[in-house]
């Protein structure tokens, strides 16, 4: 039996939580075309008649000086010393920058196994994509993939297969993710919010689940706060009478009640709290 450890790493918005996803066949990771949407290290699991392989979704490197990207990058880099395969994942639309030569530099340092993957080949518009095969010279194998229509994904783990090393499985069978149903609860009502809100706002979001109880009936109470560190979001997140921040709940309930297979009721607030930075930077 086959069992390991594989890294997904990349820019933000080239995929890597869309390709996790798909991977595994369920939602551990959530999406959105905003940048650093990713801040934990996730961990999804797949698992086959060959093994398990433990897929690691890294947030996605950006080159901002502040406290939150740095703690993002320190993320990145420090899931690369503990995986048994790398999967380097980029976007053909977008052309090889000071961004992307970082993170080339990054995989190219460390002496784990590689896979290139070139993702969004689906695009009617991958211009640069010649530009990221020639980087196969240097980082070995290629796989091209749509993560979105699944194109190659299979492909993908079968190679993947091949590079993992024997050994046990790491988490028991059934289990899909490393995040407790807190994390992941929060995680989607964030991903409502990255997808509502404009750029500048859930750059400053954060979400915290502080109750989750089962009543009588079976149905699934949920309590969480969305702490902004800006007084002025708090109530653009809300919205006019309340709006927006029902159209987020109502979002929200309806990918939980579909994961959980339960009714949920979701109560949010939203505070000001001007420290979250710093604390979850810390």
């Amino acid at each position: 039996m086959k069992s390991g450890l594989v890294a997904l790493i990349g820019r933000s918005n080239v995929g890597k939580s869309t390709l996790l996803n798909n991977l595994i066949g369920s939602k551990v990771a959530i999406t959105s075309p905003k940048a650093q949407t990713t801040r934990h290290s996730i961990q999804g699991v797949l698992n086959d008649a060959r093994g398990q392989m433990v897929f690691v979704d890294t947030p996605g490197i950006l080159q901002k000086r502040d406290r939150l990207t740095k703690r993002l990058l320190h993320i990145a880099k420090s899931t690369l010393d503990n995986v048994d395969v790398i999967v380097y994942v980029v976007d053909p639309t977008r052309s090889i920058g000071s961004e992307e030569k970082f993170v080339l530099n990054l995989a190219r340092s460390s002496p784990t196994k590689k896979i290139l993957c070139i993702n969004k080949i689906d695009d009617p518009r991958p211009d640069f994509i010649e530009s990221y095969r020639a980087l196969a010279e240097e980082i070995g194998t290629v796989v091209e993939v749509s993560a979105l229509r699944g194109t190659n994904l299979k492909l993908l783990i079968n190679i993947l297969f091949e590079l993992l090393p024997e050994g046990e499985p790491l988490y028991p069978e059934g289990q899909l993710t490393n995040l407790t149903n807190e994390e992941l609860i929060a995680e989607l009502i964030r991903e409502k919010l990255f997808l509502r809100l404009h750029d500048e706002v859930p750059y400053g979001l954060h979400v915290v689940v502080d109750d989750v109880k089962e009543r009588e009936n079976g149905d699934l109470y949920i309590h969480a706060l969305i702490l902004t560190n800006d007084e002025r979001h708090k109530r653009y997140i809300i919205g006019s009478g309340g709006r927006g921040i029902k159209e987020i709940g109502q979002s929200a309930r309806k990918d939980l009640e579909s994961i959980m297979q339960k009714h949920v009721y979701l109560e949010l607030e939203v505070e000001f709290d001007e420290h979250w930075v710093e604390r979850l930077a810390a």
